[in-house]
């Protein structure tokens, strides 16, 4: 994020009722927090900006890996939106338990926005759960599959 846009968003703070605001681009994460004085106006914003991250983000959206304490890889969505397990209402899924994959394998689509985002391995292993329904919400970061990398 730019500098503007930030001075942009910190008047959108100061001159509103919200107390906090947060806004993720380009995997970079900002947060400016009015704190309110006992009389209820608002001080000065706080802005808080996550680190960058390291690693380079491919260009098509990728699912998030974390480490599962079992040995799994859980496998979470990169988005707000829809899952699917298939390509089309009557085609057979992507992917299932048992189904082993490869680092960049579709695994699934998570339509937002009326977009429909292929959701792909980061890594290679068997499948072990499917962790949604197809068709149902999905929030940023929730598990949709735990992936055994030794399968």
């Amino acid at each position: 994020m730019n500098e503007s846009t930030i001075r942009r968003l910190i008047k959108i703070v100061e001159e509103s009722d919200i107390e906090s605001l947060e806004v993720s681009r380009f995997f970079r994460k900002i947060r400016i927090t009015k704190r309110l004085s006992a009389n209820g106006t608002g001080d000065a914003p706080t802005i808080i900006v996550s680190p960058k991250p390291q690693a380079v983000p491919s260009p098509a959206p990728s699912a998030a890996v974390a480490k599962d304490t079992s040995g799994l890889i859980e496998v979470t969505s990169p988005m707000v939106g829809t899952f699917y397990r298939a390509p089309a209402p009557d085609a057979d899924p992507f992917v299932q338990v048992g189904t082993r994959v490869n680092a960049g394998d579709t695994i699934c689509i998570v339509e937002a926005m009326k977009l429909m985002n292929e959701i792909e391995a980061e890594i290679a292993g068997v499948i072990k759960e499917v962790k949604i329904e197809n068709g149902d919400p999905v929030e940023y970061g929730q598990v949709l599959f735990l992936i055994d990398p030794r399968g």
